[in-house]
């Protein structure tokens, strides 16, 4: 009888669950304010022209390092006169042999002489250290037991 109970009050609940859920009205829909584009704050510059100098370039300089620390040693010249630009650089090469290039542009391109000084060295690699090789110490063994 009581399985008939339990069964009768577990179709009871079903039936009282069974209803489609209520749900509130949605909420009043609202429109949002209508959109006004900012004026713009940048305003486009005026035509630029650039301006290019009436008299023709004219200079002079010249540099060069010389490191003994890090072995760097090289130099640079030049100068120019309108459209005439000569100039030369040196450097010395991990060969031992010096580079020198002139050259010369007369507004018409640019001619390059490339010269070496010297001979180039290959002195043979020999390294200068030696690996502290030593074999590992010999595993650890208690001193055999001594009896009195």
């Amino acid at each position: 009888m009581s399985l008939k109970v339990a069964v009768l009050a577990c179709v009871a609940v079903v039936a009282l669950c069974d209803k489609a859920p209520v749900y509130a009205p949605p909420p009043p829909a609202y429109a949002p304010a209508p959109y006004h584009a900012p004026e713009p704050a940048y305003h486009a510059p005026k035509h630029y022209e650039p301006e290019h100098p009436e008299v023709p370039a004219k200079y002079n300089y010249n540099y060069g390092v010389s490191d003994e620390y890090s072995g760097a040693n090289f130099g640079h010249s030049e100068s120019r006169d309108g459209y005439k630009t000569e100039g030369s650089y040196t450097v010395d090469l991990p060969d031992g042999r010096k580079q020198i290039v002139k050259y010369v542009d007369n507004g018409d391109g640019l001619v390059a002489e490339v010269t070496y000084e010297g001979e180039a060295q290959y002195p043979e690699y020999k390294p200068e250290y030696k690996p502290a090789y030593k074999p590992a110490p010999s595993a650890y063994a208690p001193p055999p037991p001594t009896y009195a």
